[in-house]
């Protein structure tokens, strides 16, 4: 497990690059929403706490995980500096989670490729509730504190080359 005896909310400060310039698009997935609002706010506070001003954040609400890569395909064009896609699959009975979590990852892969504007993979991938709990502000932190640290150093490196 990647995150066993991990923090994912843990970072050094002083190794983030100086963010109060950028602008960041935050893309959300309305399915899990217990989860998706916890990953939201880790992100949303993880920016705000290194200078981002919030009229600089963007949020925009999309149905499911699926719906994130167009979601973020469109908000790439809105004058942002990085879009965070957040989302949360949990395993159910039938294969329809390989299939939602395969073409996420792969869309939000393509946009990275296709596109000058980076795309942050915040999308949980859980066998059960609980792991997403764990991972969306419980026991292993927030995975959204982790997607705004990835973005903001990715804006810095998209503007700095």
């Amino acid at each position: 497990m990647a995150t066993k005896n991990t923090n994912l909310s843990e970072y050094d400060k002083a190794t983030i690059p100086n963010a109060e310039h950028f602008r960041f698009g935050i893309v959300v997935s309305e399915w899990n929403d217990n989860i998706t609002e916890g990953l939201f706010q880790g992100a949303y506070d993880t920016l705000i706490e290194n200078g981002v001003d919030a009229e600089n954040i963007l949020r925009w609400n999309v149905p499911g995980s699926y719906e994130l890569i167009y979601g973020s395909k469109k908000m790439q064009q809105y004058n942002v500096d990085a879009v965070i896609a957040i989302g949360s699959v949990i395993q159910g009975e039938t294969k329809h989670f390989d299939f939602v979590c395969e073409a996420v990852a792969q869309g939000i892969k393509d946009l990275n490729v296709q596109h000058d504007v980076p795309v942050i993979f915040c999308v949980l991938t859980d066998m059960n509730m609980q792991q997403a709990i764990d991972r969306s502000g419980g026991k292993h932190g927030n995975k959204g504190t982790e997607a705004a640290v990835a973005a903001i150093k990715m804006a810095y490196l998209n503007t700095s080359l």
